[in-house]
């Protein structure tokens, strides 16, 4: 089963991306690196719940 996340920016917080991941397995928090247009650049982004 999947379910949608958003992922907020590490540094503004700004919310820029929506995408799925899946429910089981227990793994942590999704982290991927990308592009802020808020910032400008490329930072981390952390997983968020609606």
């Amino acid at each position: 089963m999947r379910e949608y996340v958003t992922l907020e920016c590490g540094e503004c917080g700004e919310r820029n991306y929506r995408t799925q991941r899946q429910t089981r397995g227990g793994e942590g928090k999704l982290q991927l690196k990308k592009f802020c247009s808020r910032c400008g650049k490329h930072t981390g982004h952390k997983e968020r719940k609606k």
